[in-house]
């Protein structure tokens, strides 16, 4: 198959790679029928993490079940199916606690942004539609396989409730994903910090009350303005700096949670801060076959439309351009159709 591989920072090639196949008999193979690339991809490619040469690259697709393993009975060959990133079992103790991102048989898509991709825990994993979805909907069942998903455990880990006000810290997809969780989960304000005017007016679509454009000190003043020196009841990191993770404490309120889903990177915890405050941080990896549910209805009702996100589509053999676009922040979110 042809498939989207990274080879050293800022080298991202479409080629020819060997096809998954079933290689457990809980494994599915998906046909693409659409893929995209996370702002987590980026980390490699800008060579903040390790990279393997001529390794596959991609964990968001959504597409139609090819073949299955002896031991796959719900899932069916011709199914369309939303693969959440991290592969689960959904039985175990973890998933069975809602964690299903540590699941004991945890797997994870490995070429999504390619034509097929091998699911290692079908059963668990695979959220089927009801037949083959309308074309329009495609872009925000896609979304539900990573960052609605993670911006959605952002606001429960930070425990956001009706009347909260919500601050959000980042303004990619998953941040932009936060605002329209916490906007879902009745919060009375949500204060988007963005600086970049298409985000900003995504922002405010999917439910922000305010926008801080400025950011560190600056930003963090301003947010204590806006909340009369109270702070906020919920912080939604969805970065995983360390400048990110220093302002998302700094404008919590005492006896408030940072909710994190930014995946860490040089990050130093404010312990003392944190001490003193009894400000708490929960979150992590999003298990999203926690929430796919959920949000499949919520997608399918209308009352969501998170592929929004996606403000630049482009065929896969492209997808060295959707990375360099991504990088530049000339696009929020790229969405690659084979």
């Amino acid at each position: 198959m042809r498939a989207t591989t990274i080879h050293a920072p800022g080298d991202i090639r479409f080629e020819d790679v060997p096809d998954p196949r079933i290689e457990e008999p809980t494994d599915a193979i998906v046909k693409v029928v659409a893929g995209c690339i996370c702002g987590s991809d980026l980390w490699p490619y800008r060579g903040e993490n390790d990279v393997t040469a001529g390794a596959t690259i991609g964990h968001e697709c959504v597409g139609v079940v090819e073949e299955v393993g002896s031991e796959v009975s719900t899932t069916k060959v011709g199914d369309f199916v939303i693969v959440p990133f991290c592969h689960c079992d959904n039985t175990c103790a973890h998933c069975r606690a809602g964690v299903q991102s540590a699941c004991v048989d945890l797997g994870f898509t490995q070429s999504g942004q390619g034509e097929y991709a091998r699911v290692t825990q079908a059963d668990g994993s695979l959220v089927a539609t009801d037949g083959m979805p309308d074309e329009q909907l495609i872009p925000s069942l896609l979304a539900l396989t990573d960052v609605m998903a993670t911006g959605w455990h952002a606001a429960v880990a930070a425990g956001v409730r009706p009347g909260h006000t919500v601050v959000v810290v980042g303004d990619g997809a998953v941040g932009l994903s936060g605002v329209l969780a916490a906007s879902q989960m009745g919060a009375e304000r949500v204060i988007a910090m963005s600086r970049h005017q298409p985000r900003q007016e995504i922002a405010r679509a999917f439910g922000a009350t305010d926008v801080v454009a400025e950011r560190g000190e600056e930003g963090e003043a301003r947010i204590a303005d806006l909340t009369d020196g109270i702070g906020a009841d919920a912080v939604l990191e969805c970065v995983g700096t360390d400048g990110a993770m220093k302002t998302a404490f700094t404008v919590a309120r005492p006896g408030s949670t940072v909710g994190f889903v930014g995946v860490p990177h040089g990050v130093e915890l404010p312990v003392r801060r944190m001490f003193q405050k009894n400000v708490g941080l929960a979150g992590g990896m999003a298990p999203v076959r926690r929430y796919l549910p959920d949000l499949l209805e919520r997608v399918l009702s209308g009352t969501i439309d998170p592929g929004k996100v996606f403000d630049l589509t482009l065929p896969m053999a492209q997808a060295a351009e959707g990375y360099r676009a991504m990088d530049e922040r000339r696009a929020i979110k790229v969405l690659l159709q084979p």
